[in-house]
């Protein structure tokens, strides 16, 4: 019901009250326009829905007002105050109720909630299957409420007035036993021993007759404290029945998903727990069972089902559990009939209150599905939690991924793994058998890399914090590439699958068909892929490529593949280390490795064209996505002599390493792929080279760059590759232009120029015009300077290049400088820093950053200046472009000098002056000597001495 001021509303039209009922009954959550539409008209669509949706919203909005039905982009909402829906205000109360001790303001709340009671929830709309799930949920926390409320009456004293409403809740639900047990407190209290007696005595015939059971324990023993006037009867009786094994050990890392997997079995039929193995599905089952062991009156079980095989030992296994015996006749029906145990579970289940855990379904998924789907419809009070590494596939399944613990950052700081779940388990594990462990700053490296490495699989932590008192820490993580036989001992008191890493994938292994371990073991080669990838490198004359994404979709069913938000399906570290031993025995390491390298050679060559052009952000992108692949394609090719694939390979992506700014990474792939033996093209091996020299200089590890060069460029000599050519002769005078030598720079550039204009090549053109405009500004040729900027721009504005319009923010922004524009100059550096950040190219923020800072300097904002130096500083560091990070440190001790550090300024602009003078940066060589003067005369000035200058 919904309220206005405490007045019932009640929209004039059933197509207003069914779009309010379905909004109600979501509570809050945004339901999607599809869903909203197949619940409104769930046999025969309007001829446009959309349109019709539309128009039954404004309408309900006018009547509610515009605010109250919202839309979002998940759907429309209600955007209701609570204590507007008579449904939401009574489940408050209700909880408010539990969270008392007293028991006059619980027997206030509950009689509060159930007074908004109005008939059945949503009864108009009892036929309607959206309502349904809801309704029968409602139904039950009313009955759970008058449960509570008429004990809470008993404990205070009312039981004359409760004997005549428990007959009519008895009757009409005559196997509730709680309230059974309460109308034969009430009856006794009100002084009517015998008619108690008999009440516990019907209830009895009833279960003996009808489902072959004896009451609970604790009616029986209410039985015998009436026979002899036990003075305890005036104790309410406990409320909570449950079989779930105590546990011995704390469960760690799931604080926060116990509660949000326990409010979705409050609101679902069906809830279940999915996951690779050793996630940790049971004990998070258990622990929500627990939690919710109050909510069900008729108790929550737990059904192990690691031994069934069939249908009938499944409803076995529920049988026992549940004490009910199998050779008593129920209801008419012979033991011996082949659907008798489903039948009899049926009319047993029908009007209680039981939350069912079934434990380990995935090996028997179809009849744990065939026989979950019959009891829900049975039994609108049982609720059922399963867990297993697939769905059970029902109409009305909730799943709940279980993921495994959260993992630490690489070089994260000491608390922040301290905080990750995943440590806290293998930590308070540890402990166990090392009294004295603890995570600190010396060992916090190699704690997350074995969590880490273990993908907080949670079994996995355990196994390995179990081999802490006899290894210690770094000869564990030494071991851990030799997991599985480090992690095989293991609990003795777990099911023998779940006792070591082995044993627990064994399992899963087994369960799998021949076309799904197949395509397991080969996606041991990649580090994720797209479902392309996947079909290109697993599929052969054994497996179709077509029929590659069925059985990956089954894999990912099985939790044995994750597949991510973007499509991209990989194995944890875990089960891709499994996968790989598996893969070796199949004898098929090499062949999937070759095919791993010959697909991602291809693909980075299809890529590196758009780091060129209007799709070069979308391309680093992508690059990114497979940065892992390429290293392992790379590693396949040195292994197997395979040079022309390396070459190919280091060619492609060197480029798009240098935008990203992994300079280091560069320079190792290039020297990888230069050594790699084997027959190699001529041209690649010209271009791989060229690359490398330029890397190298700049690393800053070769004296002469002029001469290193100069020997990279003769590998073009006898090569017909006049593209590579100009291209290498560009990126060489660019990394010497930044490493400062400028002339040999000129030659360069105004060679590749040349060659770039006569293949007619854009890029290369505007690449070349934004360097002449570089050394037009070191030779004070302002006008020179701009012509070429603004020839560069346009170029690479053409050509949709954002990365290369970056190249041009320097010698524009200066110019504006020199011309007294200092707002301009600072929007030009501030865009660039923007673009530079938004396209990850770190070399370039660095250089942004500087520029910014040097305005900052000009305009005496030395905190403002200092932060952009300070941050310049460490880009160029972290990426190792050396000539970005001379010109932040340059700032950084000018920004000192200027605030009175002259130790730190000296400190700092003495390192730089040592490169400078070796570089031959002869510009910022003289600025740096001239600071450097500046700091001595300022020290004599302040001891009293004539200043002296600096040698």
């Amino acid at each position: 019901m919904w309220q206005e001021d405490g007045v019932p509303v009640t929209p004039q039209g059933a197509d207003l009250r069914s779009l309010l009922a379905v909004l109600l009954v979501n509570e809050g959550v945004a339901v999607p326009v599809e869903r909203l539409i197949a619940d409104l008209w769930p046999d025969s669509l309007p001829a446009h829905p959309t349109n019709a949706l539309q128009v039954r919203v404004s309408r309900l909005r006018r009547l509610l007002g515009s605010s109250a039905v919202e839309l979002t982009g998940a759907g429309y909402r209600l955007d209701t105050p609570a204590d507007t829906v008579d449904a939401i205000r009574f489940q408050q109360l209700l909880s408010e109720a539990r969270s008392t001790h007293d028991p006059l303001p619980r027997g206030h709340l509950l009689s509060e909630g159930l007074a908004l009671w109005r008939g059945d929830a949503l009864m108009e709309f009892a036929d309607e299957a959206f309502a349904q799930p809801a309704a029968e949920r409602l139904a039950q926390l009313r009955l759970l409420a008058v449960e509570e409320l008429v004990e809470t009456r008993l404990v205070l004293g009312e039981h004359s007035g409760l004997v005549a409403e428990l007959a009519g809740w008895v009757h009409r639900y005559p196997h509730r036993e709680r309230l059974r047990a309460a109308h034969v407190r009430a009856l006794y209290r009100d002084g009517r021993p015998s008619d108690a007696l008999a009440s516990y005595d019907a209830f009895r015939r009833v279960l003996a007759e009808e489902h072959g059971l004896d009451p609970s324990p604790e009616l029986i023993a209410l039985q015998h404290a009436i026979l002899t006037r036990d003075p305890t009867l005036d104790t309410p009786p406990s409320r909570r029945r449950t079989k779930l094994p105590a546990q011995l050990t704390a469960l760690i890392g799931r604080e926060r998903m116990i509660t949000d997997v326990a409010d979705v079995v409050c609101n679902a039929r069906l809830v279940t727990l999915t996951g690779p193995g050793g996630v940790g599905k049971t004990r998070l089952g258990f622990a929500v069972a627990d939690l919710l062991a109050d909510a069900f009156s008729d108790g929550t079980w737990l059904v192990e089902l690691a031994g069934t095989r069939s249908g009938d030992e499944i409803a076995e296994a529920v049988m026992r559990v549940l004490g009910l015996r199998e050779n008593t006749m129920l209801g008419g029906l012979p033991p011996a009939a082949p659907t008798a145990h489903l039948e009899r579970l049926s009319v047993f289940l029908r009007d209680r209150s039981v939350l069912l855990l079934l434990d380990n379904c995935e090996h028997v998924t179809e009849p744990v599905a065939g026989l979950v789907r019959t009891l829900l419809a049975a039994a609108p009070g049982l609720k059922v939690l399963a867990t297993g590494r697939e769905p059970l596939g029902i109409p009305g399944e909730i799943l709940q991924p279980v993921t495994p613990l959260d993992l630490p950052e690489v070089g994260a700081e000491v608390d922040e793994v301290r905080q990750s779940s995943a440590v806290r388990l293998f930590s308070i594990r540890a402990v166990e058998g090392r009294p004295t462990f603890t995570v600190d700053s010396s060992n916090a490296d190699e704690v997350t890399d074995l969590v880490r490495s273990l993908d907080g699989l949670p079994l996995a932590l355990e196994l390995a914090a179990a081999r802490m008192r006899a290894l210690g820490l770094p000869e564990l993580v030494a071991r851990l590439d030799d997991r599985f036989h480090l992690l095989s001992g293991g609990n003795h008191g777990a099911p023998a699958r779940q006792r070591t890493l082995p044993a627990l994938l064994d399992w899963s292994w087994e369960l799998l068909t021949e076309p799904e371990r197949i395509v397991l073991r080969r996606l041991a080669v990649l580090d994720g892929g797209s479902l392309e990838a996947v079909e290109e490198i697993c599929s052969d004359e054994t497996i179709d490529r077509r029929d590659v994404a069925a059985i990956l979709a089954r894999l990912v069913d099985r939790s044995m593949v994750v597949v991510s938000e973007s499509s991209r399906y990989g194995l944890l570290v875990t089960i891709a280390a499994y996968a790989r031993t598996r893969l070796t025995e199949a004898k098929e390491t090499d062949t999937l490795r070759g095919k791993h390298a010959r697909y991602y050679v291809g693909l980075a060559e299809e890529l590196t064209p758009g780091l060129f052009g209007l799709r070069q952000r979308s391309s680093l992108e992508r690059l990114d996505v497979d940065s892992g692949n390429f290293h392992s394609a790379l590693e396949a090719t040195a292994d197997d002599s395979a040079a022309d694939i390396a070459l190919r390979l280091v060619d492609a992506l060197t480029w798009y390493l240098l935008l990203r700014g992994r300079v280091q990474q560069a320079a190792r792939w290039a020297r990888r792929a230069l050594a790699t033996p084997g027959a190699a093209s001529q041209t690649l091996y010209a271009r791989v080279k060229c690359w490398e020299a330029g890397i190298t200089v700049l690393l800053d590890t070769e004296p002469d760059r002029a001469a290193h060069t100069r020997a990279a460029l003769a590998a073009f000599d006898d090569v017909g590759d006049s593209t590579g050519l100009s291209m290498a002769q560009w990126f060489l005078g660019y990394v010497l232009l930044h490493a400062g030598d400028v002339e040999v720079s000129e030659d360069l550039v105004q060679k590749s120029s040349a060659g770039f204009r006569s293949l007619g090549h854009a890029w290369g053109m505007a690449a070349c015009a934004s360097l002449r405009a570089h050394h037009a500004i070191l030779r004070g040729d302002r006008t020179s300077a701009a012509v070429a900027a603004e020839e560069a721009l346009a170029g690479f504005r053409r050509l949709g290049d954002r990365g290369g319009e970056l190249l041009t923010i320097y010698p524009r922004a200066v110019l504006a400088e020199y011309g007294g524009n200092h707002v301009a100059a600072e929007r030009l550096h501030r865009d660039g820093l923007a673009l530079a950040d938004e396209l990850g190219m770190w070399a370039e923020a660095a250089d942004r950053h500087s520029g910014l800072g040097k305005l900052a300097l000009t305009r005496q904002d030395y905190a403002v200046a200092r932060q952009h130096f300070e941050a310049a500083r460490k880009l160029a560091a972290d990426h190792s472009f050396k000539p970005a990070e001379a010109i932040a440190m340059t700032g950084l001790g000018q920004v000192c000098l200027r605030t009175g550090d002259l130790a730190s300024a000296e400190k700092l602009l003495l390192e730089v002056e040592v490169w400078f003078r070796r570089g031959g940066h002869a510009q910022r060589h003289s600025t740096v000597l001239a600071e450097l003067d500046l700091i001595a005369r300022l020290r004599d000035e302040r001891q009293g001495l004539a200043p002296t200058g600096h040698p």
